[in-house]
């Protein structure tokens, strides 16, 4: 039903392009593990439809930078749908496995995107000055938090779609940070939010 959705609710360009990201994940996949197996079969609402509801969070941007992209999700997603929406916009997908930056290379040329990708350690990577940052199934809120302080500008945002332990994982980076948060119910998986996070500074 994803699919259908999806296919309502974007321009058939945009469609296009995500069939394109999806059948080359489905080929790429056996090879590089860029999704769990178990997965494949709810392709389009665990990963695609699961990683658009991020782009409706974030506020005017002209830098999104996207933190362990892995198979590109949410980063080359929201990349897809920007396109449209935001063409002016510039992407910066950083993913230090080179196999998975071969495979988001592939997907951005087929869909005709230009997104800069960075085949480096999110922690070695050059400060980059997003707007907005996003970063999915990578690391914990604590962890996620150090990594925005070095790559987003003092008044960005940080979009970070987070499972059921969130609330635990917010009350374990208070120890660390100071941040403003606000949690967003996901369309998609009924005890997940997607974490708004501003303000961040070091305890």
């Amino acid at each position: 039903m994803s699919r259908e959705i999806l296919a309502a609710n974007v321009s058939r360009e945009t469609f296009e392009r995500l069939e394109t990201y999806a059948a080359l994940l489905e080929k790429w996949n056996p090879k590089i593990n860029l999704v769990s197996k178990s997965t494949i079969p709810e392709l389009w609402t665990r990963h695609l439809l699961d990683s658009t509801q991020v782009l409706d969070q974030a506020p005017g941007f002209s830098h999104w930078v996207d933190l362990g992209s892995g198979g590109g999700f949410p980063g080359l997603v929201v990349a897809i749908l920007a396109a449209e929406t935001h063409p002016e916009a510039r992407f910066t997908l950083i993913e230090s496995d080179q196999r998975k930056c071969a495979f988001l290379r592939q997907v951005a040329r087929e869909c005709g995107l230009k997104p800069t990708i960075l085949a480096q350690r999110i922690e070695s990577a050059e400060h980059q000055g997003a707007d907005v940052l996003s970063a999915r199934a990578l690391a914990s809120l604590d962890l996620l938090l150090g990594f925005a302080e070095r790559h987003l500008k003092p008044e960005g945002v940080a979009l970070l779609p987070k499972g059921a332990r969130w609330k635990q994982e917010v009350t374990a980076a208070e120890a660390h940070w100071r941040f403003h948060c606000e949690p967003v119910p996901s369309t998609t998986e009924s005890e997940a939010v997607i974490l708004k996070v501003g303000g961040i500074e070091r305890v």
